[in-house]
């Protein structure tokens, strides 16, 4: 087994979301998060965004959804727990859902804050 893939203790995990993912937790042995969304259309671009990150890393999580809501859970089966490669998917997770191009200037403006039909995930 790699190092990438040694299960990490439960210290450790809560400690490193406190520090890098501050809005995921540790709940029954897998990381988790919880994106909400504006509707149903924001759901599935939350849902489809993961799974292409997923796919591409080839580390797949498991993913629970509603109308507005998306949960995603990791945890490497192999070493039965969280390990590296969890926390390395939730952070680009986290970066390109996240995303907010309005606010970092530049060209790209982002979807309309004031106008709330263009609205799609509700952003922490």
């Amino acid at each position: 087994m790699s190092e990438e893939e040694r299960a990490l203790p439960e210290s450790e995990i809560v400690e490193r979301l406190g520090k890098e993912l501050p809005h995921w937790r540790y709940e029954n042995g897998w990381i988790r998060r919880k994106y909400k969304t504006h509707s149903w259309k924001g759901t599935l671009m939350v849902i489809n965004t993961i799974g292409h990150l997923a796919e591409a890393a080839w580390h797949h999580p498991d993913i629970a959804a509603s109308y507005a809501w998306v949960e995603v859970k990791l945890m490497t089966h192999t070493a039965k727990g969280v390990t590296d490669k969890d926390f390395a998917l939730a952070k680009k997770i986290e970066e390109v859902v996240g995303w907010r191009p309005g606010q970092e200037g530049g060209p790209l403006e982002g979807t309309p804050e004031t106008d709330q039909r263009f609205a799609y995930i509700k952003y922490d």
